[in-house]
């Protein structure tokens, strides 16, 4: 094992000392800043080069520990991110790690800050890491609301439409909830296409009722739509399934937003497309915001290379997360959502 130490007068003098060294996928062990007399303070990173046998579990003890260690590219990440941050949790590498990987993954600086300045993170690192690593994580976990639009002990009808952008995968979301809610929720199931813009939009949709067997309408206008919810009034859940808007055409969000009025007592739930970026999912939550939709659906969560956006956007708008998907496969790649498992979501994704 190659562990070698490194010492500059700044942080990032340190962090470029390992890089040429060690290259950028080194692995910190540990940080620290010395203070030496008249000659003001040192910073000094023990790392060690990565790859080959380095972390190989059977022949060196830090293969059980590597992914509580951060790499140099997650230093640099938040050399360029985190102003003064570093040098209050550089004699924590726990916590700094713990920073690090919310940073990386997507979480803004800000909310980064504030989860771990709750936790205590910054008040003299009073008590032990690991309990202020656990309060942190307690932390985002706070913040993460859920909502189940289908509480199987309320009885009356439910009513939900799926809106968002073009290809979020509102089509495919609806036939997982339908199986979901007849096989295992043993709900009766209606479905409605009002998407008369994309071609082959109500033939896909029908496909997926016929498999199901439930009944499965179309309507062009505000009174198809009310004829078509008269029809399906035995069912217990009524999902309808909307035409992809662009979040930039306020129009056609608009015509959208008059054909399901309040009093058709319609709830909206906003697909959002983990994979897109972070100013396009903000964009997107406050143009249909008109509908004014109940909860966010996280989509293409495998497609994801990182998911700190989700955690931003919940918190930006404060809306509950009702599911997340994580794959094509029907019925199976959608999960309600669980807090607990968006932030172990959070904390692995990389």
């Amino acid at each position: 094992m190659q562990v070698k130490k490194f010492r500059a007068k700044t942080i990032r003098d340190a962090t470029a000392k390992v890089k040429k060294a060690l290259g950028s996928s080194a692995m910190i062990i540990s940080t620290n800043k010395l203070t030496q007399s008249g000659a003001g303070n040192l910073f000094e990173i023990t790392a060690v080069p990565a790859g080959g046998d380095s972390f190989n579990e059977n022949s060196d003890p830090f293969g059980q520990v590597k992914s509580e260690l951060m790499s140099i590219k997650e230093m640099i990440c938040l050399l360029n991110q985190s102003g003064g941050v570093l040098e209050k949790l550089i004699t924590n590498p726990a916590l700094l790690n713990l920073y690090a990987k919310l940073i990386t993954n997507g979480v803004s600086d800000y909310n980064a800050r504030l989860f771990l300045e709750r936790a205590g993170a910054f008040n003299g690192h009073t008590g032990r890491v690991d309990d202020i690593k656990q309060r942190a994580v307690n932390e985002i976990a706070k913040v993460i609301k859920t909502k189940d639009p289908f509480d199987v002990t309320d009885k009356k009808q439910k009513i939900a439409a799926f809106i968002g952008t073009t290809g979020v995968g509102k089509t495919t979301t609806i036939a997982k909830l339908a199986a979901q809610l007849m096989f295992k929720a043993h709900k009766k199931v209606g479905l409605i296409s009002i998407d008369t813009y994309r071609i082959g939009a109500m033939e896909q949709l029908r496909t997926y009722a016929n498999i199901l067997g439930v009944p499965c309408l179309q309507a062009f206008k505000k009174k198809d739509l009310f004829f078509a919810l008269k029809k399906l009034k035995d069912r217990d859940v009524v999902l309808i399934d909307t035409a992809g808007q662009s979040q930039y055409d306020r129009a056609r969000i608009e015509e959208l937003t008059k054909m399901m009025p309040d009093d058709l007592a319609i709830d909206s739930h906003l697909l959002l497309s983990v994979a897109t970026t972070e100013s396009e999912m903000n964009k997107t939550a406050v143009n249909f915001s008109p509908l004014k939709f109940k909860s966010y659906i996280f989509t293409k969560v495998d497609e994801a290379e990182r998911i700190g956006s989700t955690i931003n956007q919940i918190i930006k708008f404060n809306l509950p997360v009702s599911y997340i998907t994580t794959g094509q496969n029907v019925p199976d790649d959608i999960e309600q959502a669980d807090r607990g498992r968006i932030v172990k979501l959070l904390l692995e994704k990389q």
